[in-house]
């Protein structure tokens, strides 16, 4: 039986990234970019918490990651209220077809 240790952590936390990277780059619409921002910031609390329960200092990870939770938060509020206001001014979420912020 194999156990689990930092360089497993950071495998997860790379594809996570990556793939949330892919979505942010492939994507047009709003909401989709806003799942892949998502995904890259779960994968920085991943490696927060892995070096967190590795390393010597055990409680900053878990600090760091209670308060990226909270900014993730945050800018979900914050870009979903962005998303709801393309949606009702241009009648689309489609990022690329908003080409002004005037309007």
């Amino acid at each position: 039986m194999t156990q689990v240790t930092l360089p497993h952590f950071l495998v997860l936390s790379a594809v996570l990234f990556a793939l949330g990277l892919l979505c942010v780059l492939s994507r047009r619409q709003a909401v989709a970019i806003l799942i892949g921002i998502e995904l890259m910031l779960n994968a920085a609390g991943i490696n927060f918490v892995a070096f967190s329960r590795y390393g010597t200092a055990r409680v900053d990870g878990v600090v760091f990651v209670l308060f990226m939770i909270a900014l993730a938060a945050a800018e979900a509020v914050v870009a979903l209220a962005l998303i709801f206001a393309l949606q009702r001014r241009w009648k689309t979420v489609d990022v690329t077809r908003v080409n002004s912020l005037k309007g």
